[in-house]
């Protein structure tokens, strides 16, 4: 195989191609890292968009549906839905990530998935966070658990910034905190915090522009930090310092 398409590559990601496919793919991979890394932010943006969108799956049938026999019409109107859902998901992964149909370049990965969460989450009016601020100490504690490690939330309310609460993520690593905070004219922060892989390293400040979202990382040992918002770049250094000032008394 000595090239895959999009449409080969999402099967893969997907789980619907038969095994003898995978097996190639597979080895396809291992040899092209060029490859591997479209495979890996297909993946990516699909973990976001279930953890975005999966709970409108608990959500409630409103009674004025149920009320209503079903006509055969209204299968299509169900399917049309859905069509145009997957449609506007697509576009709105386009509209903050313009490149991400092509290949990710290595050594931004930790941007990129700080970017998409935060690209998925804080639109959020209703679900945005899993745990509120108003119980910061049991969000901190539990994600510490998860992550294997003690977790600092920052404070940033002399910046402008107070605390929305925060959720546990799936990252390609394992689980990713993610803190949500908000100024007092809705605009939104959030820090992604995440296993990496390989030998403790550090890193200085990294910049990165992932469509609307800047994005400045670092990794600290086993960790790697990244906040995100849609806001200039110094405003968002001056929030990153005083966010690494904290973690790092």
């Amino acid at each position: 195989m000595t090239s895959l398409t999009d449409s080969d590559l999402h099967a893969y990601v997907d789980g619907v191609m038969p095994e003898a496919d995978r097996a190639r793919v597979e080895a396809h991979l291992a040899g092209h890292p060029e490859d591997a890394e479209r495979a890996r932010s297909y993946r990516d943006i699909g973990v976001a968009l279930h953890a975005g969108f999966d709970a409108v799956l608990d959500e409630e049938i409103p009674q004025r549906l149920l009320a209503r026999p079903e006509r055969p019409w209204r299968r299509f109107g169900v399917a049309a839905g859905l069509i145009l859902v997957g449609a506007l998901a697509g576009w709105f992964v386009r509209g903050y990530f313009p490149g991400a149909n092509g290949v990710v370049g290595p050594g931004v990965d930790l941007a990129r998935q700080a970017a998409l969460a935060h690209a998925v989450f804080t639109p959020e009016v209703r679900h945005p966070v899993e745990v509120a601020a108003d119980q910061e100490d049991h969000l901190v504690r539990w994600l510490s658990r998860k992550m294997g490690t003690k977790l600092t939330c920052p404070k940033l309310g002399s910046l402008g910034y107070e605390l929305v609460g925060g959720r546990l993520l799936s990252g390609p690593n394992g689980p990713v905190a993610h803190f949500m905070f908000q100024d007092a004219r809705g605009a939104r922060l959030t820090l992604y915090v995440s296993t990496q892989r390989g030998e403790p390293r550090e890193t200085a400040f990294r910049f990165s522009q992932e469509g609307k979202v800047a994005v400045f990382y670092w990794i600290d040992g086993r960790y790697g930090y990244a906040l995100s918002g849609e806001i200039g770049r110094e405003a968002l250094l001056t929030v990153a310092i005083s966010v690494y000032k904290q973690l790092n008394p």
